[in-house]
């Protein structure tokens, strides 16, 4: 995956892109002390569109105010128009945009009141996250060894980048161990979310997932609910257990990264017929035409990058996010 760009925003400039670097000592580095978002802009028949922007944002946000950030430098209204700015200055029609507000000075004494709070908006280029043939075949996973973080330790409803060390370990084991996603047990030995994924199971034609007490709270999740409801599909937010997952018809995934992808097989347990479920096709088939406008009744989640615009990318004049 080639992640280099053209530019970089950073605190309110768009700069090239190894000119957008951080000192060793960014407390953000040493203590995982930031929180970030995991946006994609796609091209449309109107031009590249960001999905669910808004919604993004503002979870960034919440995530800043959960991990204990007091003020902030910028709106929400000011940190979308970036991420349009940064699509349009690299010239990116379909992209992964990672916005990251991280502690950029002091907070050594581990208080993140005595820090300052910078942001940093980057973009490449990225296919699909598992895989192009994981869309027809599905993937293989595990249940980890390793726990998701309990609710009360690293809160779950926030991205925060020092908890993303729990999914490294569980991925990192799961693919060591011949498999492409790892799926993690909650404290109390109930499914959970995949490293970075939520999860869903089919039933008799139901779809249930876990409930959103111990995992994130996931906009592509939200967005598999309306599309499900829209599609005539019942379903339920309610604890689920590993042997549940095991004789399910169907069990699939959905992310920002990952989009909707099903799974094969788990714990060596084939499932349903070992490929991507009717159930699974179904949703994903209206979610990919949506994300990339082509469903009216879901095109107000597709936020627009205005190409026509002229962007200005001085290096000592500030871009504008008004």
């Amino acid at each position: 995956m080639a992640m280099e760009s053209k530019y970089i925003w950073m605190n309110g400039e768009m700069l090239p892109f190894e000119k957008a670097t951080l000192h060793f000592l960014t407390p953000a580095l040493h203590y995982g002390a930031a929180v970030f978002e995991g946006i994609r802009s796609y091209n449309t028949p109107k031009g590249p569109a960001v999905f669910r922007l808004r919604e993004h944002v503002e979870r960034l946000f919440d995530s800043a105010r959960v991990f204990g950030f007091r003020e902030f430098p910028w709106t929400v209204d000011q940190v979308c128009e970036a991420i349009k700015q940064v699509v349009k200055a690299n010239d990116f029609k379909d992209c992964y945009v990672r916005p990251l507000l991280y502690l950029d000075a002091g907070g050594w004494n581990l208080n993140v009141d005595y820090g300052r709070p910078s942001l940093a908006i980057a973009a490449w280029e990225w296919a699909n996250y598992l895989g192009e043939e994981a869309l027809a075949k599905g993937i293989r996973a595990n249940i980890s060894s390793f726990t998701r973080h309990h609710p009360n330790v690293m809160m779950t409803k926030a991205k925060i980048s020092g908890n993303y060390a729990n999914s490294f370990l569980a991925k990192t084991e799961s693919q060591r161990l011949g498999f492409e996603e790892a799926i993690m047990l909650d404290p109390q030995g109930y499914v959970a979310e995949c490293t970075g994924e939520n999860l869903f199971l089919v039933r008799n034609g139901k779809l249930i997932t876990p409930s959103t007490a111990p995992v994130l709270e996931g906009i592509t999740r939200d967005a598999i609910f309306t599309i499900a409801k829209d599609l005539g599909y019942e379903f339920a937010e309610q604890p689920v257990s590993r042997d549940q997952l095991y004789v399910a018809d169907e069990v699939f995934v959905c992310g920002t990264a990952a989009e909707c992808i099903g799974l094969s097989e788990i714990d060596f347990r084939r499932i349903g017929d070992g490929k991507t479920g009717p159930v699974t096709r179904a949703i994903q088939k209206v979610y990919h035409e949506a994300i990339r406008g082509r469903v009216a009744k879901y095109e107000s989640w597709c936020d627009y990058v205005d190409v026509s615009q002229s962007i200005k990318l001085s290096l000592d004049t500030p871009a504008s996010v008004e």
